[in-house]
């Protein structure tokens, strides 16, 4: 007996029964894929970002940082997620008559977890990098002190910095912000610190 056959879904099916869900799912390539709850130290992480995020936000400037109940669209490739945390400078777009699904965001931030992290660093990651107006893209792990910071450069491509140290600065120099490592873990206790 073969394998039983993935059903495909169009675009519209999904934003149509995602509208009447009560559980969050990616799509990609017709495929829909429902999202696992996440653990304290992850909320607690996305948490701090947000807080960090919002207050240097305030001071002025035409970005905004949104949650993970917001949706992001890439057009070239399909994909429909929620990333924990999207910051969009300028004017927000979004797909034609939906007003939870934004087409243009200039930072991504993802918590990875155990069943995550490498999603998140790899297919997930290629799959952002076709979003034209993406210039950062900001990963913190919820198992260890590590965050990881793509940015892209003018000719397209992206490079890595990593950041393991309570007391390094994380550069965004996107929204011209700087944050403490420590700030994005307080009162997270890592697993490996128990």
């Amino acid at each position: 007996m073969g394998e039983a056959p993935i059903l495909k879904h169009s675009i519209a099916e999904y934003l149509e029964s995602e509208e009447k869900s009560l559980e969050k799912h990616e799509f990609y390539r017709g495929e829909i894929f429902a999202m696992a709850g996440a653990s304290i130290q992850h909320n607690q992480i996305v948490r701090n970002a947000l807080f960090e995020v919002e207050t240097h936000l305030r001071k002025g400037g035409d970005c905004q940082i949104l949650p993970s109940n917001l949706k992001i669209h890439s057009e070239v490739n399909s994909l429909f997620t929620y990333p924990d945390l999207s910051i969009i400078c300028g004017e927000i777009e979004t797909l034609e008559n939906h007003n939870d699904v934004v087409t243009n965001p200039t930072i991504l931030i993802e918590v990875l977890s155990e069943s995550t992290q490498d999603y998140d660093r790899g297919g997930k990651f290629k799959l952002y990098r076709d979003i034209p107006s993406l210039k950062e893209y900001i990963l913190i792990s919820s198992l260890e002190t590590l965050v990881e910071k793509y940015n892209k450069q003018d000719d397209g491509t992206w490079i890595l910095h990593e950041y393991k140290n309570e007391n390094d600065l994380l550069p965004i120099p996107t929204i011209n912000m700087q944050v403490e490592v420590k700030s994005l873990y307080r009162d997270v206790v890592l697993k490996s610190s128990n």
